[in-house]
């Protein structure tokens, strides 16, 4: 086993690959970490954090211990790449959560609450003023992966609209679309 670890096999194929998967690991890990950060989970966010040093620490030991090896030093990299990739593509299936869409629109505003409305989603709106005039400001909360839709909508009914997104760490009530929950999403949104 001694002679394998010392092979150029092991040296030049094998440990880049392990450090490339697991610098994939750890970022996404770090990604869940965030994500439970940002939803109040202290326990669990300090048992990722746990978990995703350890891996780094492993991997950076091995980085360090092999520095002359460019296999290993692009292995590094390219994990942390993949791991972000892989990272923001699990934050989009698990997050879950809820987030606020805030429309300022000059001309298009009752059309665009009645449609918002028609597709199942709460709305509160009031006018004011802006800088060219009168405008509806329309306050909408949806489900993470309802946003995709409902900025679609936006941008369709009221295509010069202002628009933000932002995330809502908890909501009391509310008027939601119908739709299926996943368990995993129930796991990390609070209850």
């Amino acid at each position: 086993m001694h002679a394998f670890l010392d092979s150029p096999t092991f040296t030049w194929y094998v440990l880049p690959a392990l450090i490339f998967v697991a610098r994939i690991c750890d970022m996404s890990l770090d990604t869940l970490r965030i994500i439970m950060i940002g939803r109040g989970r202290k326990f669990l966010a300090s048992l990722a954090g746990f978990f995703e040093v350890s891996i780094w620490l492993l991997v950076a030991r091995q980085v360090i211990t092999h520095l002359p090896n460019i296999a290993c030093f692009f292995a590094y990299a390219g994990g942390f790449a993949t791991g972000n990739y892989v990272g923001m593509w699990i934050e989009e299936r698990v997050s879950g959560g809820v987030q606020m869409i805030r429309i300022i629109t000059q001309h298009e505003g009752p059309r665009l609450i009645e449609a918002l409305k028609g597709r199942g989603y709460g709305v509160t709106t009031f006018l004011a003023s802006g800088t060219h005039g009168p405008v509806n400001v329309i306050y909408t909360v949806v489900m993470r992966n309802e946003v995709k839709a409902a900025t679609s909508l936006i941008e369709t009914m009221s295509p010069k609209s202002f628009f933000t997104v932002e995330d809502v760490r908890h909501v009391n009530e509310g008027v939601f679309p119908i739709t299926r929950k996943h368990r995993l999403l129930r796991f990390f949104n609070e209850r």
